[in-house]
């Protein structure tokens, strides 16, 4: 399969939770144009069956993620069937456990892995806060254990969680290089060491932008350098609704969240673009 990258949309980060309470309904969100997919969670699988049902009349369903946040082994066992029925690009694990070691780890993961090798549409773990993967070093620890992890990089968390010093130090690239390494798939949003999701059209914010587009760019050389990753590299913009989006005195959106996430999809395209426009060599160290 040619690589290639496909764009989907957070149904979630469609959601406008504006004080007046007014809220577009699923096909009006679905209507919108200019990506390849959605993505949608599985909490309710009645709901989560409408909304594929939805996405498929639209030609969306084919490169969409689908969300769970399973707390034991078993509870992935239907998000699989409920994949296996609509179809989709893959499934975004988000652990849903806090263990305090990596014993606690081990039988979670060796169980979902074994699920996921019998399942038709991929499994891949999202780096998360509130998650197993809440936390840099111990991410990096299980993978240390589990060198094959497959990954979803939100890289927002990490950022915001460790509080990462400015300029970034070359010891915190190499950690976030590492994450990208093993990312089959990418969640947008950009933070700063402050907030998990900034304005990416406000001025002051551009130096961070660009820091972020470097990191989604070293994460496409590495899956143009993987060749077991065969499938599109998909790319989530998911910059979400309050409180992740930061509001005014009015309980208002400081910027258009629907605009921004159709800047935030072109500017990865044009990086995108670029690096397989030839400049698609070796992964920097």
């Amino acid at each position: 399969m040619t690589k290639d990258m496909v764009f989907t949309q957070s149904m979630w980060a469609m959601e406008l939770r504006a004080p007046d309470g007014v809220e577009r309904s699923v096909p009006e969100n679905l209507d919108e144009a200019g990506f390849d997919g959605i993505s949608g969670n599985c909490i309710d699988l009645v709901k989560a069956a409408d909304l594929a049902r939805a996405a498929a009349e639209r030609g969306l369903a084919a490169a969409a993620e689908w969300q769970c946040f399973p707390k034991a082994v078993d509870d992935l066992k239907p998000v699989i069937e409920f994949a296996a029925k609509w179809g989709g690009h893959h499934i975004c694990l988000q652990a849903d456990v806090r263990p305090r070691s990596l014993a606690e780890c081990v039988p979670l993961l060796e169980g979902w892995h074994r699920l996921a090798e019998e399942s038709p549409v991929p499994v891949w773990i999202e780096t998360h806060r509130d998650r197993m993967t809440t936390d840099l070093y111990f991410t990096l620890d299980l993978l240390d254990a589990f060198p094959d992890m497959k990954l979803i990089a939100d890289l927002s968390h990490f950022l915001v969680g460790r509080e990462f010093a400015w300029p970034i130090s070359d010891e915190n690239h190499a950690y976030i290089h590492r994450i990208l390494d093993n990312a089959w798939a990418l969640h947008g949003r950009v933070a700063s060491r402050e907030q998990v999701q900034i304005e990416i059209s406000f001025p002051q914010h551009k130096p961070l932008v660009n820091q972020f587009l470097d990191w989604w760019e070293y994460g496409m050389r590495s899956y143009l350098n993987n060749a077991e990753n065969t499938r599109p590299l998909s790319f989530n913009c998911e910059l979400g609704p309050r409180p992740y989006a930061i509001t005014n005195r009015d309980g208002l959106d400081t910027t258009d969240r629907w605009l921004e996430a159709q800047q935030l999809r072109d500017l990865v395209a044009a990086r995108w673009n670029t690096v397989k426009a030839g400049k698609n060599g070796s992964v920097p160290a």
